[in-house]
């Protein structure tokens, strides 16, 4: 018994020395920490501060600018002279209403709405008190009635003979009130932006409390309309993005790129800005000046875009000359280097009831249309891919019928044609054929062929290896894909093969062709590089999204008779013999509108082309599409070949010139 006692005393003195020296421990650190805090009274004093301070942000930061590929300046920032009202600390009431009718008398404000009126009322006649009876102030303080239920009986008992019974100035000096009382206490309120010249000196000698006079930005376009809706919008933050903005540090009246471009490239883009400190008067120091945010070059080259434009708006203006036009109103045209995917020009025309112009480039990425022959370079590579050509074989260009449907054939009995002038000339019988070989099936007169979502699946791959149904990555926010058929039928199987089915944005047809020049389907881009000043942030790289899904063996084939349609075949009037290009031509059946009720009406034909230049080591690929150059309810047949118009002016100004 005393063994175990001994042994209990002893674990309980260790005990106590371990605890000793905890105690110790803890002491000293305190200890050590006081010491150092006590002997270095600005770090201490620093901290504190930390704790205490208050900073805001500037109203706004000039933007980045965007620049065409040459460096010259598309969209930039003007300062624009704004008034702000900074609340000074132990101001009262009736000093803010004093401010509030000098800058009345001063600046051109609208009228303050009712509710504003009915509010500066309030401030200027002690808060209305007189209008709420004694009885209801009982009931108040009994929490019968609420404060925000008094506040609106003193609102409703202020009528418009009171209203009226003001000042001259009252109404614009309710309006200014009211601004100057929004958001917090802190925070700079703007009463006016864009003020003349005159407004700003004589607000700013005048030397009113709280009032400052300072530079806001805004965008400003250089040339005008051109690319206007490419290059996009700015505004505030939208209510559905709210939550991402301000995680990424955004407050929620910032202004943002909304659209296209500026929304894009918004964290380039955007400036930072000025940093000033909340002093205890409520008076603001500078910390830190704004800073203007990286420019964003683009691969686009203006005065090709404004050349490319007017040569669209010509030509429209010259077809509405000819007959059957009377629903052809637009045009597009796109030019990009092929090899690398930058586009140097994206044009749009509209030519309004009123003769004047819209810019519709968007429709370039949003806006479908079925491109005829123009996608056989992609069609006749199924043929190849699956063994259904002998290349160089001839045979003898006809027509197809299949069971129960009209018979179909090329646009003219071509007589004697093989691999190569079948796509020269441009072909149906010849991509029928290579249709229904796909199937299993030799042709025979009213035969059914049985075709398969497979077989569709098999053309579908195809094109999109190109870029034909599938998104091109273009770096503008909204691109979509044209429409894709989804019926399974004999006939639809040969229209598919012909591009007669499915439809295409202007800018799927643009990644198109550059694949077929390059061999490899490659992200489109407007940015060439993002710089700051001299350093160069960000460059664009070139994104191989894949490769065609056709052997080099057989595309070099299929390049070849591309270089046969402009130099003997449905291209021939489309380029200049010099040029050494390469391309396919396509005329398509479309439907129209015509009396804008959403419902189509009018068959028409749209006319395209997609081409590139020279067929050997490519410096230009142009696609232009025409939609609605003729209708079938003209008296004659005669059809306005816009395409091949504007592709010639435009391939010869990039050769005579670039």
């Amino acid at each position: 018994m005393y063994e175990k006692t001994k042994k209990r005393n002893t674990i309980n003195m260790k005990k106590n020395i371990y605890l000793f020296l905890l105690v110790i421990a803890v002491f000293g650190i305190f200890l050590t920490r006081l010491i150092f805090i006590w002997s270095d009274k600005e770090y201490f004093t620093l901290a504190l501060n930390n704790k205490t301070v208050v900073y805001v942000n500037g109203d706004s930061a000039p933007r980045g600018r965007i620049l065409d590929t040459n460096g010259k300046v598309l969209v930039d920032n003007v300062g624009v002279k704004t008034i702000y009202y900074n609340k000074v600390k132990g101001i009262s009431t009736l000093d803010e209403i004093d401010i509030s009718y000098k800058l009345a008398g001063i600046l051109s404000v609208a009228e303050g709405s009712e509710e504003e009126q009915k509010e500066l009322w309030l401030a200027k006649n002690n808060n209305g008190r007189e209008l709420i009876t004694d009885e209801e102030y009982e009931l108040l303080e009994m929490r019968k009635i609420t404060s925000d239920e008094i506040y609106d009986l003193k609102l409703a008992r202020i009528t418009e003979v009171m209203l009226n019974a003001e000042d001259e100035l009252f109404k614009k000096a309710a309006k200014i009130y009211s601004l100057m009382n929004t958001g917090y206490v802190y925070s700079k309120k703007e009463i006016l932006k864009n003020v003349s010249e005159e407004e700003y000196a004589k607000v700013i000698e005048s030397n009113i409390p709280g009032i400052t006079g300072e530079l806001s930005w805004e965008r400003i376009y250089l040339y005008g309309d051109t690319l206007r809706n490419i290059l996009g919008s700015i505004g505030s933050i939208p209510k559905e993005d709210s939550e991402e903005y301000l995680n990424n540090g955004y407050e929620l009246t910032d202004i943002v790129g909304v659209s296209y471009l500026e929304k894009e490239y918004e964290e380039y883009l955007k400036g930072t800005k000025a940093k000033y400190l909340v002093n205890s008067d409520n008076t603001l120091t500078l910390v830190t000046e704004e800073k203007r945010g990286n420019d964003l070059v683009l691969s686009i080259d203006i005065d090709i875009q404004q050349k490319v434009e007017e040569i669209i708006r010509d030509k429209i203006l010259l077809g509405k000359k000819y007959p059957n036009t009377d629903y052809y109103k637009d045009s597009y045209a796109l030019v990009s280097d092929p090899l690398t995917g930058q586009i140097i020009a994206i044009a749009g025309q509209r030519l309004n009831s009123d003769n004047t112009w819209s810019d519709i480039s968007l429709n370039t990425i949003n806006k479908s249309f079925t491109i005829g022959s123009a996608v056989k370079g992609a069609t006749i590579a199924v043929g190849y891919q699956n063994g259904l050509i002998e290349m160089g074989k001839y045979i003898k260009d006809s027509c197809v019928k299949l069971y129960l449907t009209p018979q179909k054939c090329s646009f003219k009995d071509l007589g004697r044609i093989n691999d190569l002038t079948a796509l020269a000339n441009s072909s149906n019988y010849y991509q029928f054929l290579i249709a229904i070989a796909l199937t299993g099936n030799t042709y025979t007169p009213n035969m059914q062929l049985n075709a398969t979502a497979e077989h569709f699946k098999i053309y579908r791959d195809m094109l999109a290896s190109f870029g034909l149904g599938a998104i091109t990555n273009i770096d503008l926010p909204g691109e979509t894909t044209g429409i894709i058929g989804s019926t399974i039928a004999d006939d639809l199987l040969l229209n598919l093969a012909i591009g007669q089915y499915d439809t295409y944005t202007p800018i799927e047809v643009l990644q198109y062709i550059n694949s077929m020049a390059s061999g490899s389907r490659i992200s489109l881009s407007l940015m060439r590089e993002i710089r700051n000043n001299d350093e160069v942030v960000k460059k664009n790289e070139i994104e191989i999204l894949n490769d065609v899904a056709v052997d080099e063996e057989y595309l070099n084939r299929i390049r070849e008779g591309l270089t046969l349609v402009l130099k003997e075949g449905t291209g021939k009037i489309y380029v200049r013999d010099d040029l050494l290009a390469a391309g396919k031509t396509g005329t398509s059946e479309s439907f129209y509108d015509s009396n804008n009720d959403g419902i189509v009406d009018v068959a028409t034909i749209t006319s395209t082309f997609a081409g590139y230049f020279p067929n050997e080591d490519p410096k230009y690929s142009v696609v232009v599409i025409t939609p609605n150059i003729s209708h079938n309810n003209g008296t004659n047949d005669t059809m306005y070949y816009g395409a091949s118009k504007i592709t010639k002016e435009i391939t010869a100004f990039l050769a005579d010139n670039y």
